[in-house]
């Protein structure tokens, strides 16, 4: 029935996967690019969106992660020229591995094997909710393009068919 299948409700598994895998680095890099202002979460969230929005097409030409590193380099750059007045951003360092360690590490050593053999670890809370935050926004976008693309299909051919009435309409003479 559709040419392009519209955009699922439910983000697919693999993009909860890549979002549960780059979650700290992104957030990480919008803070930086940022200089650690607030919208570095509003960019960081923007950046999942668009990611969400291409997926299907990203994940088939194996380009997920440049993606999305183009995008928040774009989302950043765009926010600077926004600000009313001129932004001073020190671009900081990137943070070392240990120092995004925020919780003490408590547990039973099966708990502690858990977090780093495959196939026992979960994505964070925090990683899900932000994929599906960005995945509705995608989807809600997707319907907007789909019904816009839709009225400007049947004007059009509302258009052409007043056109030709007219020229039906007109006398040869």
């Amino acid at each position: 029935m559709h040419l392009i299948p519209p955009m699922p409700d439910e983000p697919p598994p693999d993009y909860l996967a890549f979002v549960a895998r780059h979650h700290h680095a992104l957030r990480a890099e919008a803070h930086r690019l940022t200089g650690g202002a607030p919208a570095h979460e509003e960019i960081y969230l923007s950046v999942l969106t668009d990611l969400a929005t291409r997926w299907r097409r990203l994940r088939l030409l194996n380009r997920t992660e440049p993606y999305a590193r183009e995008r928040l380099t774009r989302r950043t750059a765009r926010w600077r020229e926004d600000q009313v007045y001129e932004v001073q951003v020190r671009v900081l360092p990137p943070a070392s591995p240990s120092a995004s360690r925020t919780r003490p590490r408590y547990g039973t050593l099966a708990l502690l094997k858990a977090e780093v053999i495959d196939g026992t670890t979960r994505p964070s809370l925090e990683a899900v909710a932000d994929a599906e935050i960005a995945w509705v926004h995608a989807c809600l976008r997707s319907h907007w393009n789909r019904l816009l693309l839709h009225t400007a299909f049947v004007l059009l051919v509302v258009g052409a068919l007043l056109q030709y009435a007219a020229w039906l309409s007109t006398d040869p003479h």
